[in-house]
C-alpha cells in the first residue's frame, strides 16, 4: 500500500530523493508508480524549504500526488504497479479523456503528465544549479528551466506570476543549504548522482506517453 500524501514538516534531503529515484526503475526498465509519488513528495518538501515561492507549483504537485496514491490503494491498484501498466490498463478501458476533458479529468495517465512535466522543469534547473558558479543568478537559472519546460503549457497569467516569483528567490548558497548534504562540493557531486537517475525516469515516461500520444491530454 502506497503511503498517504501528506508531505510532512522534516526537512528536505537531497540523499532521500536520491535513494528513492534508484528504486524508481525495474530491471526491465518500468517505472513503479509508487517510488515515483515517494520521489515526488521529496521533491515538494524541496521546493516548501524554499517558501512560498515555488507555492503554485508545491499545490498542484501535492494534488497530483494525492490522486496518483488514491490509484495505488484503489481496488484496481494492482494495474497501477508501474506507469507503463497504468497507461495499458487506462487506455484498453477508455479511462482517459484524449480530445477534451470530460469523463475522466482525473484519470492517472492525465496526473502523472502534469508531475511528468513539472519533472522535467526541477531536472533542468538542478542540472543548472549544479553547474553554477556561487554568484550564479538563481532567478536567471530558474527563468530559463522553466521557459524550456513548463511554461508552454501554462496560461500568460501564471507565466507573468512565475517570472515575478522566480525574481524573489534566494542565491545559490541557500539553495545549497536546503539540500542538507554538507559543503557545496558535496551537493554537486550528489546531483551528479541524482540527476541521470530522475532524467532515465523522465525519458523513459517520456518515450512511453509519445508512443500513446499522451503528452497532449487535455
Amino acid at each position: 500500500m502506497a503511503d498517504s500524501v501528506g508531505v510532512d514538516n522534516q526537512k528536505f534531503c537531497l540523499q532521500e530523493v536520491l535513494d528513492t529515484f534508484k528504486l524508481c526503475l525495474s530491471e526491465n526498465k518500468e517505472v513503479y508508480l509508487e517510488h515515483y509519488v515517494a520521489g515526488w513528495r521529496g521533491l515538494v518538501k524541496f521546493l516548501n524549504s524554499l517558501g512560498s515561492v515555488f507555492g503554485f507549483i508545491s499545490k498542484d504537485a501535492v494534488n497530483k500526488i494525492q490522486i496518483l496514491v488514491t490509484f495505488l490503494n484503489g481496488e484496481n491498484g494492482s494495474q497501477y504497479v508501474t506507469v507503463q501498466s497504468m497507461v495499458k490498463y487506462e487506455l484498453d478501458n477508455q479511462l482517459v479523456d484524449l480530445t477534451k476533458r470530460g469523463s475522466y479529468p482525473e484519470s492517472g495517465c492525465r496526473t502523472l503528465l502534469r508531475l511528468h512535466r513539472a519533472l522535467r522543469w526541477l531536472e533542468l534547473f538542478l542540472e543548472r544549479l549544479r553547474t553554477s558558479t556561487e554568484d550564479s543568478k538563481t532567478s536567471a537559472m530558474c527563468s530559463e528551466s522553466y521557459n524550456e519546460s513548463l511554461a508552454q503549457h501554462h496560461p500568460w497569467a501564471i507565466r507573468k506570476a512565475s517570472g515575478l516569483a522566480f525574481c524573489m528567490l534566494p542565491g545559490r548558497p541557500a539553495f545549497f543549504e536546503v539540500m542538507n548534504v554538507g559543503p557545496p562540493e558535496q551537493v554537486v557531486a550528489m546531483l551528479g548522482e541524482a540527476l541521470p537517475l530522475i532524467s532515465e525516469v523522465y525519458q523513459i515516461t517520456e518515450d512511453l506517453y509519445a508512443q500513446h500520444n499522451l503528452l497532449d491530454l487535455p
